[in-house]
């Protein structure tokens, strides 16, 4: 299962990841003017060196600016995670976004490509577009990462740093309709990481906002983390993991006596005047194998 956190800005800091376990660590080129910065270029091959995946959100849109800096840091992922939903929950056009991800995968094919899928916040009433937005994109992505949509996002035209809770139930179908691994983030702390990811079954596990320091107000310091909320986040996605792996080793042997139950029946079954419920209980053991065997599949992403 991979780890991820966000957003880390220079040696130091990626440091204090990589010794906590973490697989994937994330940045951001906050400015469409100023997308060199040397430091930042410098944190991305020490997460590199170190055996570790370097993800890259740039925070603006225009095209040839996204290639340049690209080019010019080299990540293992571009992140890219902009509000694709309206105030009124209408999805936006899609196209010029596609034409992008196309483009990265023509010019950058060593580059991976994450998209951010809007979720609404814990508790949400009614309808959500989410899978109107997955299903275009999960073509010409690598990965998906669920975040916080809320009608007015801290940085605009962009999702995620809210460190509000996404809906697990809809990230769970998420994660269940499309093919690619769904990487979970949106709200998640070293307290609520390991129901979170028992719940939805992720590929992977995203913290930011609720893994930095506080500050003297007691609100969360953007781009300096706190190794010890890292360590815990670390430690509790590494023991829900294993107790998933220890529910699809359970699954295993069920689905083993499910089928042999069901050799047993089928073999049971007369040359001629076969019973209804005798199919019936047939039936019933094709089921639950396959509600069995889905869930299997679930936890080999985990």
């Amino acid at each position: 299962m991979i780890v991820q956190i966000y957003e880390i800005q220079t040696p130091e800091e990626a440091e204090k990841c990589i010794e906590a376990g973490v697989d994937h660590l994330g940045s951001v080129v906050l400015s469409e003017e100023e997308w060199r910065i040397p430091l930042l270029k410098e944190t991305i091959r020490m997460i590199q060196g170190a055996g570790r995946r370097s993800s890259l959100i740039p925070l603006f849109t225009h095209r040839d600016n996204i290639y340049r800096t690209l080019d010019y840091y080299g990540p293992d992922y571009v992140h890219f995670c902009d509000n694709l939903v309206s105030e009124e929950k209408e999805v936006q056009d899609l196209e010029p976004f596609l034409q992008l991800h196309e483009g990265v995968k023509n010019y950058f094919p060593e580059i991976g490509i994450v998209r951010s899928i809007p979720l609404p916040r814990e508790g949400n009433e009614g309808a959500f577009p989410f899978m109107e937005i997955a299903r275009p994109f999960e073509p010409v992505s690598d990965i998906f990462l669920t975040d916080t949509w809320v009608e007015d996002e801290p940085v605009t035209g962009f999702i995620g740093i809210t460190g509000e809770t996404v809906d697990w139930d809809m990230a769970g179908k998420l994660v269940e309709g499309v093919e690619i691994p769904v990487i979970l983030a949106g709200g998640l702390s070293p307290e609520n990481v390991g129901d979170a990811i028992t719940k939805v079954m992720p590929a992977g596990a995203d913290s930011c906002t609720l893994t930095n320091s506080l500050g003297p107000d007691g609100k969360p310091v953007r781009f300096r983390k706190d190794a010890g909320k890292v360590r815990e986040f670390v430690r509790e996605v590494r023991m829900a993991q294993e107790t998933m792996k220890s529910r699809k080793e359970e699954l295993e042997k069920k689905l083993e006596d499910l089928k042999e139950q069901l050799r047993d029946r089928e073999a049971a079954l007369p040359a001629h005047s076969v019973r209804p419920h005798q199919l019936l209980v047939i039936e019933e053991l094709e089921d639950e194998i396959e509600a069995v065997e889905k869930e299997i599949k679930r936890l080999e992403t985990i």
